[in-house]
């Protein structure tokens, strides 16, 4: 039996899972996220020959594949926001970005150095890695897919998908700052941080993905030849055209590629608000995530297999319990005082900032480009938070979506439920 057979088997039915859990697991406290986590460290347990789950091993490979990960999730999150961009709108996602991420990020960072014991630099790249709500595996708090209806999104699923779209990119700065901390000593680095790293690499990142967006908006949509009228084709795989040409463009230009992604999905959508296009564009790339996410995951339970959480010490799993069950919830609670919404809602928002795939690439970047003194116990902490998310996160998510959905119905606050359907006519 050669090893290659039997990763094409497992990748096959994998995938093929994929396809029949969703609508298994549907309504129930379970998601698709915990079941292939469990079904990675069953598969990688057996004696047949699986190769070596080690992102200590392979931080090149982890990189690239969590990166791929990230951004077709980031996409698909920007197609189907129906809200338009406005600062009162989106007052919700600019607290949680402007507040929460940075105090969730002094928070852990204070914990990693305080009771982990990990330098300054490190302590603050184990901050930065696990601040962000993670677009890939927060698709069961997310909003439906594309409607034609502006205000079709509740409060809830409405700041938690934007917020995962945004802060992948906004997380970026601090990672940075940390791989700046490890290769030198004191704060000379500091004023080449706030110029490249958080001014110049967040404004190219936007404006490039405004204009790729603009121009890919033009393309899909406007063109009077219909053979470059792409809409008119249907064809789900320019998705990834998208996805890739904002990012590569806005990396070569020097900018962040996760915030260009979003943002150009927006200017996409933007550019003909209601077209059934979207809905087209939204789907190839859902898939696609899907597909990502199973294979990320089964590599994730290799990995918890393969001995990650060994380094794994109580003060860090304490910090990593706190980051769940007090930084984040607190840090976005209070954020979102004066937010639209009543108190569950803000409460659910701030409670359910999943931790996932996002964090696994910012560690094995920053890894990648400097040396960090106990990695393994970082990665064995973020590791240990993504597990515990995925977990409690994954079964309470339901019911609580549930629970809140009713008792919007009754009230008539919020949205309910995300509207789902299909858009029935397009404006071709």
């Amino acid at each position: 039996m050669q090893t290659g057979d039997v990763v094409f088997a497992v990748i096959g039915f994998g995938a093929l899972l994929a396809g029949i859990l969703p609508r298994l697991l549907e309504r129930r406290p379970l998601s698709m996220p915990i079941a292939f986590l469990g079904l990675g460290m069953l598969v990688f347990g057996l004696p047949i020959g699986l190769p070596e789950a080690d992102p200590l091993a392979h931080p090149k490979v982890t990189e690239h594949l969590t990166e791929l990960g990230v951004i077709v999730a980031l996409m698909g999150a920007g197609l189907k926001i129906d809200r338009p961009l406005s600062l009162r709108g989106w007052s919700s996602t600019w607290r949680l970005l402007a507040v929460a991420m940075p105090v969730t990020i002094a928070g852990v960072a204070l914990l990693g150095w305080w009771w982990a014991g990990l330098v300054p630099a490190a302590a603050l790249l184990l901050g930065a890695a696990l601040a962000p709500t993670d677009p890939v595996l927060a698709a069961d708090v997310q909003v439906g897919e594309p409607t034609e209806r502006e205000d079709s999104e509740d409060e809830v699923r409405f700041a938690l998908t934007s917020e995962a779209g945004l802060n992948d990119g906004l997380a970026f700065p601090f990672v940075y700052a940390a791989i700046a901390m490890a290769g030198t000593t004191g704060l000379g680095w500091v004023g080449e941080w706030a110029w490249q790293d958080l001014i110049y690499k967040i404004a190219a990142g936007v404006v490039g993905g405004i204009l790729v967006g603009k121009v890919l908006g033009w393309l899909f949509f406007r063109p009077q030849a219909e053979a470059l009228r792409l809409a008119r084709h249907s064809e789900g795989f320019l998705a990834l055209a998208a996805t890739f040409l904002a990012y590569g463009v806005v990396e070569v230009a020097g900018g962040y590629g996760f915030l260009a992604v979003f943002v150009a999905a927006r200017a996409i959508r933007a550019a003909e608000r209601s077209h059934d296009y979207h809905q087209v564009l939204h789907d190839f790339a859902e898939q696609t995530e899907r597909l990502l996410t199973v294979l990320l995951l089964l590599l994730f339970g290799g990995a918890l297999v393969g001995g990650l959480l060994g380094p794994l010490t109580w003060p860090a799993a304490l910090a990593g319990l706190c980051l769940i069950f007090v930084i984040r919830p607190l840090s976005g609670f209070l954020s979102l005082r004066g937010a639209p919404g009543h108190t569950a809602e803000h409460w659910v928002i701030a409670s359910f900032g999943i931790r996932g795939i996002g964090s696994f690439y910012y560690l094995s970047y920053a890894l990648t480009h400097a040396a960090f003194p106990g990695a393994d116990l970082i990665w064995a902490t973020i590791g240990f938070v993504v597990v515990v998310s995925v977990v409690i996160h994954g079964i309470a998510v339901t019911p609580v979506m549930q629970l809140l959905d009713r008792a919007n119905e009754r009230t008539g606050q919020g949205g309910g439920p995300p509207e789902t359907e299909v858009p029935s006519s397009s404006t071709r």
